[in-house]
């Protein structure tokens, strides 16, 4: 039976609703009167004058001449890419370490404990600006740079890594690319009632593979010439300070989490399968970790709409996200207040509701269903 409000609780409502409009309407009068006085105009049409800046890392091309829109774009992509990385990477790390805490050897169980306790009773900031001065402003020079497996470089300007150049239908094989390898996780959800790994799933990871092989033209290596590092692909110090910095932190929470969600997991559960012959990772894998997800998924949400906004931190190293780029400088040089701190809100509101709509939809695809 639905309850319908009282009128008392009605007309509470209707007045709270009141009281934040006129609140609302306030503010924007407060707003105006103070731009007038300025003798400013209000608008967005700045977004289209030229920069005269230039981003030193972007993933789409980029011209110091080019529009503050364009500036936007290249900042949203660059947020989205650390948020992306840090989200996957502080995930797999969380896991790891939350089912560390949960080990029967001593020793094991006590690292990860002084690992979480050290890390999240650290600011944030100070392990992100840690990670670029003291590690990564420490590495050799180019000429010395580290040779890492696979023909990897690493130095103080940055990580080289091994990258294909792409061909002549690389525009067209690389997005197709993409969709199949998005639909990896799809076709085993939809095939692993029947087996561990669907085969559907082993098919398009290596349709994906080969259409990426088939779009490249082949494979450029790092080198050295003269003082500097030719080929292969760069990534920057800042990326890699700002990724471990938000990586490290968030994985120390997250494997609080994930121990938290196994322990909810009724012993007797556990006692089952093993009386079934299965063997404590398959145990773990198959029938606790199932069923905690259950469990995980609403704190993690939260953990990962932290690391999205906590990406705004790049500014401290000098990465080019939003931050960094709009509230610097393109606010100093147009001096826009409103307008630019309006689009960043409103960016990073949009990103954080986009993540959570996936996450709740995640979660009511794999909640139990009462009656």
């Amino acid at each position: 039976m639905v309850r319908r409000p009282s009128s008392r609780a009605r007309a509470a409502q209707w007045m709270l609703l009141a009281v934040v409009l006129a609140a609302a309407w306030y503010l924007g009068s407060q707003a105006a009167a103070n731009i007038g006085r300025r003798h400013a105009t209000f608008g967005f049409g700045f977004l289209a004058e030229p920069t005269n800046f230039d981003i030193p890392f972007r993933l789409i091309a980029w011209s110091v001449g080019d529009t503050y829109a364009r500036a936007l774009l290249v900042c949203v992509l660059n947020t989205l890419l650390v948020s992306a990385m840090s989200i996957v990477a502080a995930t797999l790390l969380g896991l790891f370490v939350g089912i560390m805490r949960l080990s029967t050897n001593w020793l094991v169980r006590n690292l990860a404990l002084w690992f979480i306790e050290l890390v999240r009773n650290t600011p944030q900031l100070v392990q992100i600006i840690f990670w670029y001065v003291a590690v990564l402003q420490a590495l050799p020079g180019p000429r010395q740079s580290i040779v890492l497996p696979g023909g990897g470089l690493l130095n103080i300007r940055g990580l080289y890594l091994p990258a294909l150049v792409p061909g002549a239908w690389a525009g067209v094989l690389w997005p197709l690319a993409l969709v199949a390898a998005l639909a990896v996780p799809f076709a085993w959800r939809l095939t692993r009632r029947g087996l561990p790994l669907g085969p559907q799933s082993l098919l398009l990871g290596v349709v994906a593979l080969g259409l990426l092989i088939a779009g490249s033209d082949r494979l450029e290596y790092p080198e050295l010439h003269g003082f500097n590092i030719a080929g292969g692909l760069q990534v920057v110090p800042e990326l890699v300070a700002l990724w471990a910095g938000l990586t490290i932190y968030a994985a120390a929470f997250i494997a609080e989490i994930v121990r938290a969600s196994i322990l909810s997991v009724h012993k007797g559960q556990r006692e089952a399968a093993l009386s079934l012959g299965l063997r404590p990772h398959q145990v773990l894998s198959k029938v606790v970790l199932p069923q905690a997800l259950r469990v995980m998924i609403p704190p993690m949400t939260s953990q990962y709409l932290n690391i999205i906004k906590s990406s705004s931190l790049g500014a401290a190293v000098a990465y080019p996200e939003l931050f960094q780029i709009f509230a610097g400088t393109v606010l100093q040089q147009t001096s826009r207040e409103i307008e630019t701190m309006a689009l960043l809100m409103a960016i990073f509101l949009s990103i954080n509701l986009g993540a959570s709509a996936l996450m709740n939809w995640y979660n009511r695809r794999v909640a139990l269903v009462g009656r």
